[in-house]
């Protein structure tokens, strides 16, 4: 099983483009993307969110990267 902050709360899949909203956490970005078309709150606390601009979350991505080289996924 791979760690928890790996699996998107929104697809609650493995993530392969995490980004990280502003409400500090991070998301699968085409799922987020998604959300955010209809929507301008948190999918994890519902609350508004000051913004959507959505940062790539380099060091999440390459953590997965060697999680999955490690398990051989």
């Amino acid at each position: 099983e791979p760690p928890a902050d790996f699996i998107c709360p929104i697809t609650t899949e493995l993530m392969s483009d995490p980004v990280m909203a502003a409400d500090g956490h991070s998301y699968e970005r085409s799922a987020i993307e998604r959300w955010l078309a209809t929507k301008s709150t948190s999918p994890m606390t519902g609350e508004a969110l000051v913004h959507t601009f959505l940062a790539p979350n380099h060091m999440v991505r390459r953590q997965i990267r060697e999680w999955e080289e490690a398990n051989a996924c």
